[in-house]
């Protein structure tokens, strides 16, 4: 068999190297083995013979033979290492339609076997090529072997082993070149670990730690190595790939909206730093976007934290052969799990592997940003210290929806309803309930957070920081979408609903204000509203999420009660844009009547006291920078207001006619109403103590019994959540416990507090209904 023509052409012989070479053949049958010599006899020198070893360098479990390893031992220092190999590509028919179930039946067609192999090179041999890697000689690959191994470095076995690895590694980058990034993927971890010197100082360490024997604590290490290292492949990666798109194609148009800009940016992060990307979490499919737009743009595999709930059969095999690494929920007491997970995270981080997870730790039930979990990013980072990793760049990446399947079961669970455990059967017909149209997909890079290195493991007050920075960033990229300014503007209303050109003089105004604040938008947004109301108001109205009523001299627009929850969902992503001008109201709306210095000192504590309010529920700039926003805010509304108000020049109703549009009802109404439950159910209990899971219970019980009682105006304010975190607040204020009568007086208080607040949110939301209705 002859020859292809790339092959003839390409001469795996160096031309300026005088002194031996030895090629390294990575041969996965004898037909491979066979095709590869005739390529070296080919353009061999007259005066030499091929000399090589055959090796299969594709194998996850590298395996060199006591006779291999010691031919190659055997090489002078002076002999040049050439790595070859045969890269074959898929038909042009098989990359456009990805993986096939004939593929696995017959293979990676990256991958052939023998005989399929023959058929490829007398029908498609353009589709074959001889490849070498860079090669190197054995005095510099056994220096490099000496700095990262603790072997001694004439062990024929181990220095083999190590040549081998880098072979591969060499030959990887070679085919990549012609394959595409995406393929880069880690190789002989385990290997590659437990041979390092760093590792087997820590092994040793944490075997004098535990009181074990340095081989029993290696078994176990390799045990976990075992359960937690990814075991990724091309073939599995676009198997992947075509999975992801399919689960998304489902329900939501094929391409994620995303600014190729900011991809570029992040891809030479990449390359150039260790990189973390952090996405929010509102969905099980957020996994799945933050992998396809860079498959699509040719990144390399990011590797996906994921727990241990997501690891049953079917989904957790794909996912480990895609870059997925399942974790321990709980691992706290086990020295010898946490070095060898520390030691596999600062290998990736090393050889550049992007590592992406939510760093919310789960989906958000109520829409806005949860609040961080710093366990995994807290292993990470203690990697990065012990490795000594520098400019480690930590990026907050948005991930954002037109509509989302899953907020119809978080209205439910906020209710009260027990969610149902992950499995296989349960993926199947989440996946089927799918199958509607969502609109599209929005994924935005903020701004990464850039450590010149990492902080002291036990430094708790640093990871706290890096944490509230990354969500602050990827709130300011979160983009407003036309279903959560709806949203907003319709629940800011009801129970009333809006005639069309009232809903558009709303969007109109809050599109408007949105702009001069330079936030992004959907681009449904930033076209003539009036004239683009069918596109995702018509999948709304589908989804029952809102009314239109058409039968009338007008049509008009609403929100059904029973759809508050699911409605508040979209509008929760992005009220954090509007928080500073809802306390700004507040704050006036407490001083109205007032002017001069006594206004200025009671608005400013209105604003801490609402800041801390609210403090379980946003995230906040340090004090003084606060300040700063809410300064700048006001300003907007009405230039040097404070200073205007100190003089006694004007008094707070001015400044409260100034601001439009209103937003104080549509941002904080819902927050408000539940710590009104909260704070009524601490007085109700009287002198018993408070735990979180029994006082949640019970109030979800008192806000129903509210809400009937129209007390509250919805059930989207009747959530565990919102529960939650008003127990943390009376945690805070050291309200849970009951320790003397002082303590009935200040619940009774905060009660009051909240219900002040309860009545200026309603005088707020009269006006902002006269100017809609103007």
């Amino acid at each position: 068999m002859a020859l292809t023509l790339q092959a003839e052409q390409t001469n795996p012989w160096p031309n300026s190297h005088t002194g031996p070479v030895f090629f390294i053949m990575d041969a996965r049958n004898r037909f491979e083995r066979k095709r590869l010599l005739d390529w070296l006899n080919h353009h061999k020198p007259k005066t030499q013979e091929p000399r090589f070893a055959a090796l299969v360098l594709m194998d996850k479990q590298l395996v060199v033979k006591s006779e291999i390893a010691a031919s190659i031992q055997a090489q002078p220092d002076d002999t040049l290492i050439v790595p070859i190999r045969i890269a074959w590509r898929p038909s042009a028919k098989a990359i456009a339609s990805g993986p096939r179930l004939r593929d696995l039946i017959f293979g990676d067609p990256r991958r052939p076997r023998a005989a399929r192999g023959k058929r490829i090179l007398v029908k498609r041999p353009d589709r074959a090529t001889f490849l070498s890697g860079e090669p190197d000689t054995v005095i510099n690959l056994r220096d490099r072997f000496i700095k990262l191994a603790d072997h001694d470095p004439d062990a024929p076995a181990a220095f083999a082993e190590f040549i081998a690895r880098q072979a591969a590694l060499v030959l990887d980058i070679a085919e990549r070149k012609q394959q595409g990034g995406r393929y880069k993927v880690p190789r002989f971890v385990a290997a590659n670990l437990r041979n390092r010197r760093r590792f087997k100082q820590s092994l040793r360490e944490v075997a004098a730690e535990t009181g074990q024997s340095i081989s029993s604590a290696a078994r176990e290490a390799e045990t976990y190595m075992k359960e937690m290292i990814s075991n990724p492949s091309t073939f599995w990666l676009d198997f992947y790939a075509k999975f992801n798109q399919y689960c998304l194609g489902l329900a939501y148009e094929d391409n994620v909206v995303v600014s190729q800009t900011e991809i570029e940016t992040l891809r030479a992060q990449v390359r150039d730093h260790p990189s973390i990307l952090l996405w929010t979490h509102k969905t099980y499919l957020d996994g799945m976007v933050v992998p396809k737009v860079l498959y699509e743009n040719d990144f390399p595999m990011p590797h996906m934290f994921g727990g241990a709930n997501l690891s049953f059969a079917g989904l957790g095999f794909l996912l480990r052969r895609a870059g997925g690494i399942f974790i321990r929920r709980s691992f706290q007491e086990n020295p010898v799990y946490k070095m060898v997970l520390r030691q596999y995270i600062g290998y990736l981080m090393e050889k550049r592997f992007p590592m992406n997870w939510s760093f919310e730790g789960t989906r958000s039930r109520i829409g806005k940003l949860m609040p961080p979990r710093y366990g995994l990013l807290k292993y990470v980072l203690e990697a990065c210290y012990v490795t000594g990793a520098k400019n480690i760049h930590i990026t907050p990446v948005s991930i954002s929806y037109d509509l989302i399947r899953d907020v119809e079961e978080y209205a439910t669970e906020q209710a009260g309803r027990v969610k149902k455990a992950e499995s296989l059967m349960w993926f199947i017909g989440y996946v089927k309930s799918l199958a509607r149209p969502m609109g599209r997909v929005y994924m935005n890079v903020g701004k990464p957070v850039v450590l010149e290195s990492a902080p002291n493991p036990d430094d708790k007050l640093a990871l706290a920081k890096i944490a509230f920075e990354v969500a602050v960033e990827a709130n300011k990229v979160t983009p407003i979408t036309f279903p959560a300014l709806i949203s907003m503007s319709l629940l800011g209303v009801a129970p009333r609903a809006l005639t069309e050109a009232e809903v558009v003089t709303e969007l109109e105004s809050l599109v408007a204000w949105a702009h001069q604040r330079q936030i992004f938008m959907s681009d449904d947004l930033q076209k003539d509203i009036s004239s683009n109301l069918e596109g995702v108001l018509g999948l709304m109205i589908s989804e029952r999420i809102i009314t239109r009523y058409d039968a009338g001299p007008e049509t008009v627009y609403g929100i059904d009660q029973s759809q508050h929850p699911i409605a508040s969902y979209y509008r929760n992503s992005i009220i954090h844009f509007f928080l500073h001008q809802a306390i700004i109201e507040l704050a006036v709306m407490k001083i109205r009547e007032l002017k001069g210095p006594e206004a200025l000192t009671a608005f400013w504590l209105e604003v801490e006291s609402l800041r801390d309010i609210f403090k379980f529920e946003f995230f906040y700039a340090p004090s003084e920078l606060f300040r700063a926003e809410i300064e700048d805010e006001l300003n907007r509304h009405f230039p040097d207001a404070l200073n205007q108000l100190d003089r006694a020049h004007i008094q707070g109703e001015d400044i409260l006619r100034a601001v439009k549009p209103l937003v104080a009802h549509q941002t904080l109404l819902i927050f408000t109403e539940a710590y009104s439950v909260v704070a009524d159910l601490a007085c109700q209990l009287g002198q018993q103590d408070l735990d979180s899971k029994s006082f949640t219970d019970q109030a979800l019980k008192l806000g129903k019994q509210a809400y009937l009682q129209r007390r509250i105006s919805s059930e989207s304010s009747i959530a565990k959540l919102l529960f939650q975190n008003g127990y943390q607040l009376l945690q805070h204020k050291a309200l849970h416990q009951h320790v003397d009568e002082e303590t009935t007086r200040q619940r009774r208080a905060l009660a009051m507090q909240i219900r002040d607040i309860l009545r200026r949110l309603e005088a707020i939301k009269a006006m902002a209904l006269t100017q809609t209705l103007q």
